[in-house]
């Protein structure tokens, strides 16, 4: 018997809010996370428009002094993030599920940035001796999946994956398919990042990835002709995937089915889409046909939609490579990195998380500062402004450098 798998808690830390109620109530009221950078004003930045976490509490989401002391912050948000979503979820590792049932599949594009920075500068300064002992499982991206692992008695499968940009989304598709195959019976799912720090801002800024609009409302504008580059985000996206007969079984509250997953490669360029689409449109076609998606649905897709000139574009040409001219055009389709920014490994999850709740609210977020419309982009981006609907599926997109293409399919749960 094929094993179903459903959502049964999630948890997020975002700059348009630090857990999901409010990060939803932002995306619905179309509220922006950007702002000018903060904490680095002796800094000489190409860049200053950015979409940083506002008022994190890590002792309000289960950490305590000594994990804030040891980790950097891309572990930090992870943790918390999926604190929330176990709370949710009401699963407790050795009480209503085994230790090696529960798996852990957390991902960060980058890992510990701001750690690096701070121990390279001891280097300089001081010299080797002076790097602590912390330094490298501060670092490595795999200690957000280890640290959640631990935090939660989770013993069973668990990966961290780094795609850059696809991370959060590639996890959760990977621990689907892990529960389906009988690997686990839930896995904590999602990804994580924390990389607003100058090196980053400059390399990302040195490559012509990043915005170089000077105004808050111009700088996120997917879809828009006016798009010039993405902005660079932080956070953390947490989903608890599981079992659907286990979840029954225990009485969880269900948030929706996961009901389809494609990963594919561009195989065409380190930083930039293969321009066709043809790809990121496979991947788009295998989780759609996973999930019995018909003219029927009422589609709602959450783009990547970075704002960069090529993604959207290419995006734009997947989509309707993958569902046909006439239903692409039927699609309500949004980016709500217009609001948080790009997230880089914790947009996917993030994005995800947005869909449940479209899903079970009937509400499709809005792509804000959608002013210009551009002949290559368009489809009904859902304009400026949220829209009730009764949408029935709902796919989330990401595209990473390296040409990392996914998507998950979710439908409303059904009895």
């Amino acid at each position: 018997m094929e094993r179903r798998v459903v959502v049964t808690g999630m948890g997020a830390i975002t700059p348009v809010g630090n857990n999901v109620a409010d990060f939803w109530n932002s995306l619905k009221e179309g509220k922006s996370g950007l702002n000018f950078i903060t904490g680095y004003d002796d800094v000489d930045l190409p860049v200053r428009i950015v979409a940083q976490v506002k008022n994190f509490d890590p002792m309000a989401n289960g950490l305590d002094r000594s994990d804030v002391r040891k980790w950097d912050l891309f572990c930090q948000y992870a943790m918390a993030a999926a604190y929330q979503a176990m709370n949710e979820s009401g699963l407790v590792s050795g009480e209503n599920i085994q230790p090696h049932r529960l798996g852990v599949y957390v991902g960060s594009g980058i890992g510990g940035m701001d750690v690096f920075v701070k121990e390279t500068t001891k280097l300089l300064n001081e010299g080797p001796k002076r790097i602590s002992p912390l330094f490298v499982p501060t670092l490595i991206a795999n200690m957000a999946s280890g640290n959640v692992a631990i935090k939660h008695n989770a013993e069973g499968p668990c990966l961290p994956v780094v795609t850059a940009c696809a991370t959060g989304t590639h996890a959760t598709g990977e621990a689907y398919l892990a529960i389906k195959n009988g690997m686990a019976d839930a896995i904590i799912a999602g990804g994580t990042e924390a990389a607003v720090v100058p090196i980053a801002i400059g390399g990302f800024a040195n490559s012509k990835a990043l915005t170089n609009a000077q105004t808050l409302e111009e700088a996120c504008t997917p879809f828009d002709a006016r798009r010039s580059g993405f902005t660079m985000a932080e956070g953390a996206g947490i989903l608890v995937l599981e079992e659907y007969e286990h979840a029954v079984n225990r009485g969880a509250t269900i948030y929706a089915e996961v009901v389809g997953y494609g990963n594919t490669c561009d195989a065409h360029h380190y930083t930039a889409p293969r321009p066709d689409g043809i790809p990121a449109s496979r991947a788009i076609e295998m989780a759609l046909q996973q999930a019995a998606y018909t003219e029927n649905d009422l589609l709602y897709i959450n783009a990547h939609g970075t704002s960069t000139p090529l993604n959207d574009k290419t995006e734009t040409n997947a989509i309707k490579l993958a569902l046909g001219e006439e239903n692409a055009r039927k699609a309500l389709i949004s980016s709500t990195k217009s609001m948080t920014g790009h997230m880089l490994g914790a947009a996917g999850a993030v994005e995800l998380i947005a869909c449940v709740k479209a899903l079970s609210e009937g509400i499709v977020p809005p792509t804000i500062n959608y002013q210009v419309p551009d002949a290559d982009c368009d489809l009904n981006y859902v304009p400026n402004n949220a829209l009730e609907a009764p949408i029935t599926l709902a796919i989330s997109n990401s595209l990473g450098f390296g040409g990392h293409n996914a998507c998950v399919a979710l439908r409303k749960m059904e009895a």
